[in-house]
């Protein structure tokens, strides 16, 4: 088998992307790989430029490249550039509509996705939400970056299934506990903040639940800190070390163990190009609750009484 060259494009480097290169730099050591990892920052000019540098070395052309696109357009047109070159398209945790397109114009050079659902992640957050307020009320909704695909589906899976007796608050945050922070922090100190009774705070990524308990904890009237803290947060990827731990510890209230994509990704693209095949199209990674529903609901049923 020849050893194939691939890149890595990762947003950034938060604690879900760590694990994405951790899981990337196993699997291509295990199936015989060469791999190199970049990070975007968050900055989706700065990853089409990266990878637009790739698809035109003369020295440096890669095999495949895997990328995690910070917009919805899925860098369409390096898209297009890398294929019609013959490297490997690997789309990771996002949908985008050219994959049939370039798979019918280039049938040989492997063209795919594997993502988790996003649309189902939210699903799960509104049953999870459902579980523990029984009764309603007031949510701190903390949403990733407006114009990514991630954040849009998991706000639509959220809303399909949010009970009506549920109200949002919605907040928006970059995919750090950094910026979460900062967006709590702005928000508590708008005067509107002190009139709305909060009965949790439900975050699309256990990094930002981090953030927003941090702003909560640095508020100055520690009747509050208190109140804040005691409220149910909520969020997503469920890392055994981060968010199922920070559940286990009583940090958080739920999380959405939602795995890394890297591993099944690389595999996929190893095969296709070895064979000269196409994977299918699009490879979906298992999700659940933790806790279990059955386990939230008892816990709401508790709370509801104490309300």
């Amino acid at each position: 088998m020849k050893k194939f060259n691939l890149v890595v494009s990762l947003p950034n480097n938060n604690s879900y992307q760590q694990e994405q290169a951790k899981s990337a730099l196993e699997t291509a050591r295990r199936v015989g790989t060469d791999i190199q990892i970049i990070y975007a920052n968050d900055d989706s000019v700065k990853q089409s430029s990266q990878l637009l540098d790739f698809v035109q070395s003369r020295d440096a052309r890669p095999d495949g490249i895997l990328f995690e696109p910070l917009t919805s357009t899925g860098l369409v047109r390096v898209a297009e550039a890398a294929v019609h070159a013959g490297i490997g398209w690997g789309v990771l945790n996002s949908d985008v509509d050219y994959l049939d397109r370039l798979r019918t114009l280039w049938p040989k050079v492997p063209v795919f996705e594997v993502t988790r659902d996003h649309t189902e992640i939210g699903r799960i957050q509104a049953r999870q939400l459902s579980a523990l307020l029984p009764k309603g009320g007031n949510v701190l909704y903390v949403q990733g970056p407006a114009n990514n695909s991630a954040a849009m589906q998991r706000t639509t899976g959220m809303e399909s299934l949010k009970p009506q007796n549920i109200n949002f608050k919605p907040l928006r945050s970059q995919w750090t506990p950094e910026s979460a922070q900062q967006a709590v922090t702005a928000w508590l100190r708008l005067s509107t903040s002190r009139s709305e009774t909060i009965h949790a705070v439900c975050c699309q990524y256990d990094g930002i639940a981090m953030g927003a308990r941090k702003a909560f904890e640095e508020t100055f009237n520690a009747g509050d800190r208190e109140h804040w803290l005691k409220l149910p947060f909520m969020g997503v990827d469920g890392l055994p070390d981060e968010g199922q731990a920070w559940v286990k510890q009583g940090i958080l209230a739920a999380t959405v163990v939602a795995p890394t994509t890297t591993q099944i990704a690389i595999e996929l693209m190893a095969q296709g190009l070895e064979k000269a095949t196409q994977p299918a199209i699009r490879t979906l990674i298992d999700l659940r609750s933790y806790p279990t529903l059955e386990e939230l609901v008892r816990k709401g049923t508790m709370q509801s009484v104490v309300r």
